[in-house]
């Protein structure tokens, strides 16, 4: 039984290749064998559902597909019902065929036809069995956390649910079950976790949904190393079992710190070398106005050597120019390393020590391309680590194929937010910091570092955590420092606090992003091909419609009026 993926009528014998969702099998009717099933077979059309009865053999010799898993086999019909007709669809189901997303979204019953995207959802479903094998088999336990649970918006915009019981109030969607399952440590349950779904109102991007899924953990009586390790582990099994690749741990760490110094970014694509260095000790006194200026104003030089084999023109150098300004950079800076030297438009304002100085920092060797950003370092860095990216794709210099894992570390507690005018969390405010950082709390926010933990997988974000605060008195420090008053505390996470005082013990734990991991998993180019049924980008569902208005009567019951 199945579809009608394709049907060739070849003068007398009709073949169809059969379609479920565990592959493609042809069906021949051929008038010599059942007259009836033959005479039928003519009304069949693409993607009506058959049930066909008759012999399973091999084909005929010369008439094997190899392309195909089944391609040596045929079953020559002896009876078919036609279980249900189909329109003609609005886009091929075959795989490869270009769709605009938008018509995939809104048929997509349909789109889950297509053989890449049903292998998206097997592997999803062999990746959530595989991560509840792992957690199992490690002593941890599956809890369940609620959903209508209270709003602390200290991150992203929560979903409200309003209470019909309760009129005036609301419930929030859980942005993820944190608080929770610092409460099931407090409990005891000292190692939990959860395959959930979260929310999170916020505007999206390609790898993000207003719903997700993420893979949650918590565990007591641990430090940051007990946690690499135990995920260590589950990555390693979860590749292992959902794609036979076996991961070599333990994976690499990098502070956060050295992250940005070295790519410009804290999720560094690591699959290709191309780092930065700093130069602006060879510039501080350089007879090049713009260097000098840069660093006498205390920003910074730093270079990236490129081996473009000369791949790089003229006109794409500057197209390079063009695109660091998009991140904010004045200007970019080139020179091309020949034997008889720099064939450079600066190379005139720098001497020989200068230039050598380059060539050993960045160890440039001929032929290589060396390109210079100078400005504030926040402008240096973002603007040569998306460049960094961008070559690399125009230069095909990313193996598709490699899983690189980095773990970045120590990352400072507080950002300040220019636009709330005071510090904000750089993960949650339930992150433990450094016990030696904690003198700068009141003196100094942005100088403690977190002790949190990110996991990137080839330039992406699939995980992060901390070790998180057990103490009361510490985690009220961290409130004052986020300027929430103690009435506003108390309203916010007095739960919390309370429950503090009852022998929390020390824990930590870390969520991975499902979507996003299952996605840099099957090689997919959207989170939303591994989602059964997603959100656009304006957080809609084109299938259903949603969201959608709804009557006065249900607006009533929960005490609301639409203002316009």
């Amino acid at each position: 039984m199945g579809w009608v993926h394709r049907r060739r009528d070849h003068g007398g014998v009709i073949f169809v290749d059969l379609r479920d969702r565990t592959g493609l099998v042809q069906v021949v009717f051929n008038p010599e064998v059942s007259s009836e099933a033959h005479r039928e077979a003519h009304r069949i059309r693409s993607e009506y559902v058959l049930a066909c009865r008759g012999l399973v053999r091999k084909r005929p010799e010369g008439m094997e597909n190899p392309n195909m898993k089944t391609g040596d086999l045929e079953v020559m019909v002896e009876e078919l019902a036609i279980l249900n007709e189909a329109k003609t669809p609005p886009f091929m189901i075959e795989g490869g065929t270009e769709v605009a997303e938008n018509v995939r979204l809104r048929y997509r019953y349909l789109d889950l036809r297509r053989p890449e995207l049903q292998r998206n959802l097997f592997l999803r479903s062999r990746a959530a069995a595989a991560t509840r094998e792992y957690f199992h088999r490690e002593g941890f336990i599956e809890v369940e956390t609620p959903f209508l649970t209270k709003s602390t918006p200290e991150g992203a915009r929560d979903y409200l649910v309003p209470s019909r019981i309760n009129p005036g109030t609301f419930y929030a969607l859980p942005q993820s079950p944190q608080i929770f399952k610092q409460l099931l440590m407090v409990a005891g349950f000292d190692r939990y976790y959860q395959i959930v779904k979260c929310f999170r109102d916020e505007d999206l991007r390609a790898d993000r949904q207003p719903e997700f899924t993420q893979v949650d953990i918590e565990m007591s009586f641990i430090d940051e190393d007990d946690i690499i390790r135990t995920m260590e582990g589950y990555m390693a099994h979860l590749f292992s079992a959902c794609l036979g690749v076996e991961l070599k741990t333990p994976f690499p760490r990098l502070p956060y710190r050295e992250a940005l110094a070295r790519y410009g970014k804290d999720n560094p694509d690591t699959r290709f070398g191309m780092e930065m260095v700093d130069v602006t000790d060879l510039f501080r006194e350089t007879a090049f106005q713009l260097f000098r200026e840069t660093v006498e104003g205390g920003g910074i030089i730093k270079a990236m050597r490129i081996e473009d084999d000369r791949r790089l023109s003229r006109k794409d150098l500057d197209g390079l120019r063009d695109y660091v300004s998009e991140y904010g950079a004045k200007g970019l800076a080139w020179a091309r390393i020949q034997k008889e030297g720099w064939t450079s438009p600066i190379a005139k304002f720098l001497n020989e020590g200068e230039t050598k100085g380059v060539e050993e920092k960045t160890a440039a060797r001929e032929g290589d391309l060396i390109v210079f950003v100078a400005d504030i370092p926040a402008v240096v860095h973002e603007s040569l680590g998306n460049l960094r990216l961008h070559v690399a794709r125009k230069l095909d210099l990313i193996r598709k194929d490699d899983f690189a894992f980095t773990w970045i570390t120590e990352f400072p507690l507080f950002e300040y937010s220019e636009t709330e005018k005071r510090f904000v969390s750089t993960h949650h405010p339930f992150t433990s910091p450094y016990y030696e950082d904690l003198p700068y709390l009141e003196t100094d926010p942005g100088r403690v570092r977190a002790r949190a933990y990110d996991l990137v997988l080839n330039g992406s974000e699939i995980g992060g955590g901390s070790i998180r605060i057990h103490d009361r008195k510490v985690q009220a420090r961290i409130f004052d420092a986020l300027g929430l008053s103690q009435e506003e505390t108390r309203v916010k996470f007095g739960f919390l606090l309370d429950a503090l005082e009852y022998g929390t013990p020390p824990h930590g734990g870390i969520a991975f992003g499902f979507d996003r991991l299952v996605m840099l998993m099957t090689g997919a180019d959207s989170i939303r091909d591994v989602i059964a049924f997603p959100k656009t980008q304006k957080a809609a569902c084109l299938l259903t419609d949603a969201p959608s208005r709804v009557s006065v009567e249900q607006l009533l019951e929960l005490s609301l009026k639409i203002v316009t």
